[in-house]
């Protein structure tokens, strides 16, 4: 009886032993997740989330789903451009876009505007709805078709889509606008190579800069999990590729 005993209070010992070592484990994911997601773990995995400590032109992307955003305290962070979305797609348009623009505009950010292309859909028509946003508002800086597969209709033809993109940038073009593209690795391979060589490149990227020199970005898209003075929650970080006086000058030849 009596060693029948201690095996079965042996048993719950060990068991409770698992707990609290299935508890730390847990607990221990969870930090490391949350340290990773805040810049703690991430500087480690990601060094080149500290971009912004070398580029000094230092700038965020905004939609609707960033809620209200103080651009005033973005400004007095040191940010110096903020690219904001107008519209998706033939038809969509972007909650916030005018009363961003307006306001980052007021707080002495450079503003852009950004337009998600969607595939299955004709270049005119999407061209269409991105100019009937942004003809209401002032820009510093080119119109940015966003070209990526993630979040898209990837079974239409690639051949079909670079013909629709060709479509939507001479209809900018034919606008007046200036444009820029804005893309990942993969993109840049299969959109941009294809059919926009020589504009301007806005990459979405995790690598050191010197890693992809040879894509000529003149900004970078560093980090999505970024923390901003003004912005609630995360937002995109992004720098220009170059120095103070170079983005004066770039600033000059775009207008």
């Amino acid at each position: 009886m009596a060693s029948r005993y201690r095996g079965k209070k042996g048993k719950k010992t060990n068991y409770i032993k698992y707990c609290l070592v299935a508890g730390l484990v847990l607990v221990s994911v969870l930090a490391g997740y949350l340290a990773y997601k805040h810049y703690g773990f991430a500087r480690f995995f990601h060094p080149d989330v500290t971009l912004g400590d070398r580029y000094t032109v230092r700038g965020i992307d905004v939609s609707n789903h960033n809620g209200k955003v103080n651009f005033d305290k973005v400004a007095a962070a040191g940010y110096s451009f903020v690219f904001v979305k107008a519209s998706e797609g033939a038809t969509y348009k972007d909650a916030r876009f005018k009363a961003n623009c307006n306001k980052a505009a007021r707080s002495g950010l450079k503003v852009g505007a950004y337009h998600f292309f969607r595939n299955n859909r004709d270049g005119l028509s999407q061209a269409r709805n991105f100019i009937d946003q942004v003809r209401a508002v002032d820009l510093d800086l080119p119109l940015v078709i966003d070209i990526e597969d993630a979040g898209n209709d990837n079974s239409v033809d690639t051949a079909l889509v670079h013909s629709r993109l060709r479509q939507m940038a001479a209809e900018l073009k034919r606008a007046g606008y200036k444009i820029m593209i804005y893309t990942n690795g993969d993109g840049f391979k299969k959109y941009y190579q294809p059919c926009f060589k020589g504009e301007p490149l806005w990459l979405c990227t995790f690598n050191d800069p010197d890693s992809v020199k040879g894509k000529g970005h003149v900004m970078q898209q560093y980090c999505h999990w970024g923390r901003v003075p003004g912005v609630s929650g995360e937002v995109d970080l992004n720098v220009y590729m170059g120095t103070q006086r170079q983005w004066v000058d770039w600033l000059e030849d775009i207008k």
